[in-house]
């Protein structure tokens, strides 16, 4: 768009199989008449042979035909698109053919969703005071104006409860900040998924679980909060598999990744107080994460704690990550006269590798300038794998000792957590009161 504005001729060159990506990006930002030349060059090739005879020798002759062929009149003066209005009633039948209907029109995630009907969209509405057509934000890629009915349709779909709801729209805040880096992550081809982290009182009004096996299948609350975001990023921020989203295998991740801080057994303040809010807020937390561990402590103790983190960052991991740590080992480490803040900088510190396995070699565009203040003087020296000191988070989160979670992945020097605030509506004590006890009541064998 820069070239467009200073009246220049460009053509760009697409990686063959992001055809479909160059036109919905160009399409969304109002470039109908975007002209692009597909090439074969493994998509961040290194090797200068392929590249000359990938470029040079196949597709030169194209680049040089767009650059030189006249404007059509189509593209002097590029019509809106006509797209059709979808009906207020999409779709009539049993849950079987409406989960069909909405399958095929490419909203859902492949899972079964709830049909959102008049009567449980309004009752999802009764989670907050905003009115229905509030935007809360406009979302990328395709600048979808995610109002709240909108947000409460997608919550439905997921299965959320209205007293999900301020967390879901607090959620999409975050979606919007461009602090968050949605607009990288989401398209990328390393398959980076949100991590939302709950803090505050809201923790027990929802039943967002902190406990054994917080980040496993079981919980209302953890499911239907991933779930509910990751509709709405698909349907109103038109993310979609294989179009926008380019992740080359994918991630598991995406389909839920909630947790709740376990505050109460913490033996130090909580995430949301760290990053500034009172403890009686509430407040919801993501960064993005492309991979996470499960790591046997090689010790319960400090020294066996920390050196199991330190030990299991691979290179290719080093930039943003959030501990995971058990109630136990964390009473472990404060007893040893750890804090969070003692924590977060032996990680930084000591996670380190040499130049020629740092991950700054594999990003486009960053030079070695950049990282000066961080490279050794020597080729044998290490250097570290995190350099931002908000780039570590320490949650406690699960039971008992054995093993600390890692979830890690996001490398670039700018990413950092963003946490919001959850707004309550005025009925909030009578609608928690309903839902408060749908929980699992597991029989006994």
């Amino acid at each position: 768009m820069v070239v467009e504005k200073a009246n220049k001729p460009a053509v760009v060159l697409c990686a063959e199989g992001f055809e479909d990506n160059v036109l919905s990006a160009a399409r969304s930002r109002g470039m109908p008449g975007f002209r692009f030349v597909s090439e074969t060059v493994p998509s961040e090739c290194s090797v200068q042979e392929k590249i000359e005879a990938g470029i040079t020798e196949k597709v030169i002759d194209d680049i040089v035909k767009e650059l030189t062929r006249p404007l059509t009149e189509e593209e002097k003066s590029p019509a809106r698109p006509n797209l059709p209005q979808s009906p207020r009633i999409v779709s009539r039948g049993d849950i079987q053919e409406i989960n069909r209907s909405f399958y095929e029109s490419g909203w859902t995630d492949g899972m079964p969703i709830i049909p959102p009907t008049d009567a449980l969209v309004a009752d999802m509405l009764t989670g907050t005071d905003l009115p229905a057509d509030h935007e809360v934000a406009e979302l990328i890629p395709r600048l979808g104006k995610a109002t709240v009915e909108k947000i409460a349709i997608n919550a439905v779909m997921a299965g959320a409860l209205p007293t999900h709801l301020p967390l879901i729209i607090a959620g999409v805040q975050i979606l919007a900040d461009p602090m968050s880096r949605f607009g990288l992550y989401a398209f990328s081809m390393g398959s980076w998924s949100p991590f939302w982290i709950v803090n505050g009182p809201v923790r027990h009004d929802v039943n967002v679980y902190g406990g054994q096996g917080a980040l496993s299948p079981g919980r209302i609350a953890n499911a239907a909060l991933g779930r509910s975001l990751a509709l709405i990023a698909k349907n109103i921020g038109g993310v979609r598999q294989g179009l926008e989203d380019m992740g080359v295998h994918g991630n598991p991740m995406k389909y839920s990744m909630v947790t709740g801080e376990n505050e109460e057994e913490s033996p130090w303040e909580p995430l949301h107080v760290t990053r500034g809010f009172g403890k009686e807020d509430s407040t919801i937390t993501m960064f993005y994460p492309n991979s996470y561990v499960d790591v046997l402590v090689y010790t319960p103790d400090a020294k066996g704690i920390l050196n199991t983190a330190i030990y299991n960052i691979p290179p290719a991991r080093g930039g943003i990550l959030c501990m995971l740590i058990p109630p136990k080992l964390a009473q472990f480490l404060a007893d040893e006269g750890w804090s969070k803040k003692d924590i977060k900088g032996f990680i930084k510190e000591y996670t380190r590798c040499t130049p020629d396995k740092h991950w700054y070699h594999t990003i486009p565009g960053i030079t070695k300038e950049e990282f000066i203040p961080f490279l050794p003087f020597s080729p044998t020296d290490m250097m570290p794998l995190i350099t931002g000191d908000d780039q570590i988070e320490v949650v406690v989160s699960g039971k008992h000792t054995g093993y600390i979670g890692l979830t890690m992945g996001c490398w670039h020097i700018f990413d950092t957590f963003v946490t919001k605030k959850v707004e309550f509506p005025a009925n909030w004590t009578k609608l928690v009161a309903k839902y408060k006890d749908m929980v699992p009541h597991y029989a006994e064998y």
